[in-house]
């Protein structure tokens, strides 16, 4: 069932003939078919340049308090740009946690309006799209059959919208108070630039993701646009090319990428020695591991949850820069980044096992159904088996570091994201590293 209906008088002129009674007509039409409750309506007009609220659409505004049933869940929005109309109202959806949304458009704007919603939207929600007429019935409330037929708009048009959507989020204020990195000592500034991201200074503004996401998928209401947007405010701050950015394609498994070569589907390390290039792991309590090779000027990024824990992946990530490039492991730097610590992740009976394998310390109330599970400690015995020198592994839960990095993400809700704390809409925090031209 349609949980919110959106008509967009945005193209329309305000003389339009009728126009006061089209409006009124699909409002009624909405009142009698809805269910109860009632669904949330918003109605778009244009706001004229130089005006904060008035719109050319004013003379409707009287009319839609006749809608009783409708009155506390109608709203207008007014606005300069398409694109600033629907970022308006998708925000007051996510605080609805709506999903189900009907649009109710002249026809020329139907093609435009899905390049808007690929956009700003993600595959969390659903549209169906339906003329700028009076229905005759109560089934255009229901969601309809997707239309067979597909136009996409001029090429022009598409990188137009996307121009305008892009110069609408970059307007957008900082949330959450300025982007914050934090730096290991270990890694020497002079030749890399690295650092791990926190949750502030960015535009996402649900408040699992809010504000400095910096992944999007189909599952969370967070879409690309706003996470390149993050992305480049990040860059900027941090003095990286966002166009030469690689972040891992995380499978939680052991898989390599290396740069250069051919890019596998997915892994959860990757390597270069390129200059200029920017790679990042991502984490939401799996560990963001960083690599640095001062010596062969070689760097690594890896994601290492607890599966790529105990299948290696930060060893398998050390031993593609050893082979590659000729590192010696003495050589190489590990910093773990922030990520959940032994004081709140915990595992299945069955998964613990394998971590008290690698070292009984590892787990803490063994004999219980969910023991509390020290991923850093495992990545750190199992970085030392391999010959990386523990004086050149950074963990901050053993380690007194001048600059603390290796955060616990669940402790602390104000700084990091989590995945265990938050759910399934939870953000993403990232490790980044380049080395310097």
């Amino acid at each position: 069932m349609v949980e919110a209906v959106l008509i967009d008088l945005f193209s329309l002129p305000a003389n339009l003939e009728n126009i006061h009674g089209l409006l009124c007509n699909m409002l009624q039409t909405i009142e009698k078919c809805c269910s109860i409750p009632a669904p949330f309506v918003y109605v778009i007009c244009r706001q004229r340049q130089g005006s904060e609220r008035r719109s050319e659409h004013e003379s409707l505004l009287p009319a839609l308090g006749d809608f009783q049933s409708l009155k506390k869940r109608l709203k207008v929005v007014h606005a300069l740009t398409t694109t600033a109309a629907l970022y308006t109202i998708k925000q007051q959806l996510d605080e609805k946690d709506i999903s189900i949304i009907k649009i109710i458009l002249p026809t020329l704007r139907k093609d435009l309006m899905k390049v808007y919603i690929d956009h700003l939207f993600t595959a969390v929600y659903q549209f169906e799209f339906e003329d700028l007429q009076v229905a005759s019935d109560c089934k255009n409330l229901q969601i309809a059959e997707p239309r067979s037929e597909e136009q996409m708009p001029p090429t022009q048009d598409v990188e137009l919208i996307q121009s305008e959507i892009r110069m609408y989020l970059e307007s957008l204020p900082n949330l959450k108070g300025e982007l914050t990195i934090l730096r290991s000592s270990l890694i020497p500034d002079d030749i890399f630039l690295h650092g791990f991201t926190t949750r502030t200074g960015g535009i996402s503004y649900i408040p699992t993701l809010s504000s400095c996401n910096l992944f999007s998928s189909s599952k969370r209401r967070d879409p690309q646009v706003v996470v390149k947007e993050n992305l480049r405010r990040l860059a900027n701050a941090a003095g990286f090319n966002p166009e030469a950015f690689h972040r891992v394609k995380v499978d939680h498994a052991n898989a390599v990428y290396i740069m250069g070569k051919t890019e596998p589907d997915s892994y959860d390390g990757i390597v270069t020695n390129q200059k200029g290039v920017t790679i990042a792991a991502p984490g939401a309590d799996c560990i963001p591991v960083l690599f640095a090779d001062p010596v062969k000027k070689a760097c690594g990024a890896a994601h290492s949850g607890w599966k790529g824990t105990l299948l290696g992946v930060s060893m398998a990530t050390v031993n593609s820069m050893v082979s590659e490039y000729g590192c010696n492991v003495k050589d190489i730097l590990v910093v773990l980044g922030p990520s959940v610590g032994p004081c709140c992740y915990k595992l299945p009976h069955e998964s613990a096992k394998e971590f008290h394998r690698i070292d009984p310390k590892c787990v803490r109330l063994f004999d219980s159904a969910s023991p509390y599970i020290d991923i850093r400690r495992a990545t750190r015995i199992l970085l030392e088996s391999g010959g990386i020198l523990p004086e050149n592994i950074q963990d901050d839960s053993v380690t007194d570091q001048d600059q603390n990095v290796t955060f616990c993400t669940a402790c602390h809700p104000d700084k990091f994201y989590s995945h265990f704390r938050d759910g399934t809409n939870f953000g993403t925090q990232i490790g980044f590293i380049s080395i310097k031209d």
